[in-house]
């Protein structure tokens, strides 16, 4: 059976008191750069986007977007943005799926992600391997909900994992890259992505950022641990 969703009160209460010693105002400087990377980015992959959704659109026709409730700082929730990658029916696909097979429904429980997902349709696949899928997440930086660099933004099921360290998690604005995906992404297990976010929220700067960013253009073009 899929997981049931985590009420709010449930995965902030391991955070609520190592909450307000963790919390700070954003350095001027990293938000300069979040909004300056962000523009410029976008500008730059514009056309392609444009493309990307006509493509996502041609390969099946519907909604290009994909939105999805997602944990932000603060355990604020907010609307992630993506390319949408997956069918229109891509919950009842899943639901069939892990009822039927055992092996889906572990991989699902432990990662909360499947190798060989039923869900994708068209250039799903590619955009995924590519990370174009979360061009989008452009905006989100604009708005204030993510920052170009800290963890994947998660979904309330995932919350239980990080366990007494969500107060980390929650402590900065989650990232269209981070640690976990210079690491090696899906190749890397759930336990050491929460201790990479731990890592980044006791220490992460801008000098850090850059790092990181610079080191996203590499694990991108290969396409390490991505599915």
């Amino acid at each position: 059976m899929m997981q049931q969703p985590v009420r709010k009160a449930d995965y902030l209460a391991p955070a609520i008191q190592e909450r307000g010693r963790l919390i700070s105002a954003d350095p001027f400087e990293v938000r300069a750069l979040d909004i300056l990377g962000a523009v410029a980015l976008g500008i730059v992959f514009l056309p392609l986007m444009i493309f990307i959704a006509l493509a996502v659109f041609v390969a099946d026709p519907g909604p290009v977007f994909f939105k999805q409730k997602r944990i932000g700082r603060n355990g604020k929730v907010f609307d992630c943005y993506k390319f949408r990658t997956m069918a229109i029916d891509a919950e009842a696909r899943l639901a069939e799926v892990l009822a039927r097979d055992p092996k889906a429904r572990a991989e699902w429980n432990r990662d909360h992600k499947l190798r060989d997902d039923p869900r994708i349709v068209g250039i799903g696949s590619f955009l995924r391997k590519s990370s174009l899928d979360e061009l989008p997440q452009l905006w989100n930086v604009l708005k204030g909900d993510m920052s170009l660099v800290g963890p994947r933004p998660i979904v309330e099921p995932e919350a239980h994992k990080y366990g007494k360290y969500l107060a980390y998690y929650c402590s900065v604005r989650p990232g269209l890259t981070g640690l976990w995906q210079i690491s090696g992404r899906n190749d890397v297990s759930y336990r050491r992505r929460v201790a990479f976010d731990v890592v980044y929220a006791r220490k992460g700067k801008v000098a850090d950022n850059v790092r990181i960013l610079l080191l996203t253009v590499p694990s991108v073009l290969t396409s390490r641990g991505s599915y």
